[in-house]
C-alpha cells in the first residue's frame, strides 16, 4: 500500500493530509510534527490567545478525532533527523520510516537576536509558536516595560497587544520607517499614528545595540543612538526564515526556500513542498509567500498533484493583520509599484491602492472590507481601477468590476 509522509504539522501539513483523504487517497498517511500540540492556527497566538481571549483548544485546526477517523497517523513531538531520498526513508531518532511520496511543510523559523548582544537572556521572546507565547504571556501585565525590536507586522501586532494590556511599549525600527520593506509610506504613516495614539513610543532609524541583564534575565537595552531603556521583557519581531535545513541535507535545490516547480514538486520527483518553506514560480519570477491562505491553497494543490492531477498552483496573494480595533486586509503584491492612490473613508476607514503606471497591483485596506474585496477581485482578474474613481470617497466601487 502506498505511504505518504508529511513533515511539518502546521497549517500546510494539516491542510495537505485532509485534502489527500478528501481526494480519495486510501493509502497510509503519516503527519509528523516537532511540537507536542495538535496542528493549530498561528495568527491568534500574538492576538486573541496572548490577550487571554481564546482558549488553546480553539486554536486547534481539527479535533484529534478527525485524524483517527480519517486513518491519519499523527507523530507529534517527533523530530525528523535525516531524509534519504535514494532509499525513500526518513529517520526519527533510531527509527527508520519508509515513504513512497514525501511532502515538506516545515514552515519557517523566527529570526533571533545574536547571543553576542544578549539574545539568550531570559525575558527575550519571539512570537512564533505556542511555547513562545506561553513563555511570554506572564510578562505581559499592566505596568510592565517592553521593548519591541522590529517594526514589521509581527512587531506591530505584539506592540498592540502589549499596549492593550497596559504595558509601557517602546518599539525600535532600524529602517527609516516602520513597515518599510512591505508597505508604502502612506501605510507606515497610518500605523505610526495608530500606535502613538495608543501610547507606543516608536523610534525609527534606531536599532538595538545590545541587551544587558542581571542573573541571566534582561533588564536594560542599549540602542544604536546611545540611549538606554530599562525593560522587563523584549519581543523580537525581525522576520522569519524558511525552514529548509532537512531539504538541504537531502540535496534538494534551495532558492529562498525549498525550490519547487509550478506543481509543488521539488528537485526530487518523489518529494514535494508547500507553505512558508517553499519557493515557487509566480508570473515571470519566483516567490515565497508567508501567509495562511497560501499555506492552505498550495498544500491542497500539492495533495492533488501527489495523486496525479498535475495542476498548476496559481497564487492569489492576500494577507491580514489585526491591531487594536483596526483590521488591515492586503490583496496582491506591491513589488514594483510606482504610485499610490488614497481612498479616505470615515474615521479609521482608509485604503491605499498601489499602481505600476496605471495597472493596479495591490491594496492595503484598513477597516474597509468593501474596498478590499473589489480590489482583490480586480487584481486576481488582471484588471485595473480608474484612479479618479478610487480617489473619490463618494464614488461606488462596484461598477469597476464590470469595466
Amino acid at each position: 500500500m502506498t505511504h505518504i509522509a508529511v513533515i511539518g504539522a502546521g497549517q500546510a501539513g494539516a491542510s495537505l493530509v485532509a485534502k489527500l483523504r478528501k481526494s480519495g487517497f486510501d493509502g497510509d498517511i503519516t503527519l509528523i510534527g516537532a511540537e507536542e500540540a495538535l496542528p493549530y492556527q498561528r495568527p491568534p497566538l500574538s492576538k486573541a490567545y496572548l490577550l487571554g481571549e481564546m482558549e488553546v483548544e480553539r486554536l486547534f485546526l481539527r479535533p484529534e478525532s478527525f485524524y483517527a477517523e480519517n486513518n491519519i497517523t499523527l507523530r507529534l513531538g517527533a523530530k525528523v533527523d535525516v531524509i534519504d531520498p535514494a532509499a525513500k526513508t526518513i529517520r526519527i531518532g533510531e527509527e527508520i520510516v519508509a515513504y513512497d511520496q514525501l511532502a515538506l511543510t516545515t514552515g519557517s523559523h523566527p529570526r533571533r537576536l545574536p547571543v553576542s548582544i544578549g539574545g539568550d537572556l531570559g525575558g527575550v521572546h519571539v512570537v512564533r509558536d505556542l511555547t513562545d507565547v506561553d513563555a511570554m504571556a506572564p510578562a505581559v501585565t499592566d505596568g510592565a516595560r517592553a521593548l519591541i525590536v522590529g517594526g514589521g507586522y509581527i512587531g506591530l501586532e505584539a506592540a498592540a497587544v502589549c499596549a492593550k494590556r497596559g504595558v509601557s511599549v517602546t518599539l525600535v525600527e532600524m529602517a527609516d520607517r516602520i513597515l518599510q520593506r512591505v508597505a508604502a509610506p502612506e501605510t507606515s504613516d497610518y500605523f505610526r499614528t495608530l500606535h502613538t495614539g495608543h501610547g507606543v513610543d516608536i523610534r525609527e532609524g534606531v536599532g538595538l545595540n545590545h541587551l544587558e541583564g542581571e542573573d541571566g534575565t534582561v533588564t536594560r537595552a542599549v540602542l544604536s543612538d546611545g540611549s538606554t531603556l530599562d525593560v522587563d521583557f523584549v519581543v523580537v519581531g525581525v522576520g522569519i526564515a524558511p525552514a529548509y535545513e532537512l531539504a538541504e541535507t537531502a540535496d534538494l535545490e534551495i532558492e529562498n526556500g525549498i525550490r519547487t516547480d509550478a506543481h509543488g514538486r521539488t528537485s526530487d520527483a518523489s518529494i514535494w513542498a508547500a507553505g512558508d518553506c517553499a519557493s515557487f514560480p509566480y508570473k515571470d519570477h519566483r516567490i515565497r509567500l508567508e501567509s495562511v491562505p497560501n499555506a492552505i491553497d498550495q498544500a491542497e494543490v500539492v495533495a492533488e498533484n501527489m495523486l496525479g492531477a498535475e495542476k498548476t498552483y496559481v497564487a492569489t496573494p492576500w494577507f491580514w493583520s489585526d491591531q487594536y480595533d483596526v483590521k488591515l486586509q492586503i490583496a496582491g503584491l506591491n513589488s514594483g509599484y510606482d504610485n499610490v492612490v488614497t481612498r479616505q473613508g470615515e474615521g479609521a476607514t482608509t485604503s491605499f491602492w498601489y499602481y505600476t503606471g496605471d495597472q493596479l497591483v495591490a491594496v492595503d485596506a484598513m477597516n474597509d472590507p468593501r474596498a478590499y474585496m473589489v480590489a482583490k477581485r480586480l487584481i486576481e482578474a488582471g484588471k485595473t481601477a480608474d484612479k479618479t474613481v478610487v480617489a473619490n470617497p463618494d464614488a461606488d466601487l462596484k461598477p469597476l468590476l464590470k469595466a
